[in-house]
């Protein structure tokens, strides 16, 4: 896998992106659990006035889903400094700077829209930057992952408690650190919270770091350029009302990015599940 990875990684990639359109069509028309859950999320969010507009939407997203896979020898594998300068424009750079120049620290929030992954290598490449992540089941992915991520000044920390020390720890040195907000945390580290209209256990921890460390709250969305043409970076700066749900205004800050690029999200990803030991969503709650 990792010889095919560097076959691949050598591919321009504008090609990357073609061979993943039909790497998209392909997953989809075989993988009836991967279709039925892009559908439904996509359809639930409500995004689409017309059944056309939404069919339209769903089969640009097959496509963009493909590319998001197949681009990913070519963002881990290429040198950092053709990463890099893929980069076309970055929206709100001044945000970030902002945030860094209150001295103690940056969470920067990089949900999974486009190639989320050229965010934090564009950081890296800038000053250090520490990344939660899940190590994944196989073996050599995890060796890619970190082959691939941990370039410039980038480091990586697992989703455990070790891993939360490790971000604590580098927020309190004024460091920048980055996290997944969408992803679906573990049974006791989330709470239920509306997204699209329907409840998604949510991560509590990005609150739990702000409150603990004083850092700054940035997102961060990532737009892929057709025809391989590269990316573009959006910073938004983040500010919670202490006196409500964290994990509620993250999810409203979540879908207002989400919408300036719906056909680019992570739709096939099981948001709405209920974690393992954990409660399912009050039925009786309106979300």
């Amino acid at each position: 896998m990792i010889v095919l990875f560097e076959v691949f990684a050598r591919l321009p990639l504008s090609a990357l992106h073609r061979i993943g359109v039909l790497f998209g069509w392909v997953t989809y028309l075989f993988s009836k659990r991967y279709s039925f859950r892009l559908r439904e999320n996509l359809q639930n969010a409500g995004l689409a006035r017309s059944e056309s507009e939404l069919k339209g939407l769903q089969y640009t997203n097959i496509g963009e889903m493909g590319k998001g896979v197949m681009e990913l020898p070519w963002v881990w594998r290429r040198p950092l400094e053709k990463v890099v300068s893929s980069v076309k424009q970055c929206h709100g750079w001044e945000h970030f700077e902002a945030a860094q120049a209150q001295g103690k620290g940056v969470i920067v929030l990089t949900p999974h829209i486009g190639c989320f992954e050229v965010i934090g290598l564009y950081i890296a490449a800038r000053m250090p930057i520490i990344c939660m992540y899940r190590p994944p089941r196989w073996k050599f992915l995890d060796t890619l992952m970190h082959q691939g991520r941990e370039r410039g000044q980038m480091k990586l920390a697992p989703t455990d408690l070790g891993g939360v020390r490790q971000l604590l720890k580098a927020l309190k040195k004024g460091q920048v650190t980055g996290v997944l907000p969408d992803q679906v945390p573990g049974n006791g580290e989330g709470e239920w919270a509306p997204f699209f209209g329907r409840p998604a256990y949510t991560m509590t921890l990005i609150g739990r770091l702000a409150e603990a460390s004083g850092a700054a709250v940035v997102m961060c969305a990532s737009e892929r350029l057709p025809r391989g043409e590269g990316y573009e970076l959006y910073f938004t700066p983040l500010s919670f009302d202490a006196g409500a749900s964290i994990p509620l205004q993250m999810n409203a800050a979540l879908e207002e990015v989400i919408r300036d690029h719906p056909e680019q999200y992570l739709w096939s990803y099981n948001r709405y599940k209920v974690p393992r030991g954990a409660l399912p969503p009050d039925a009786n709650k309106e979300y």
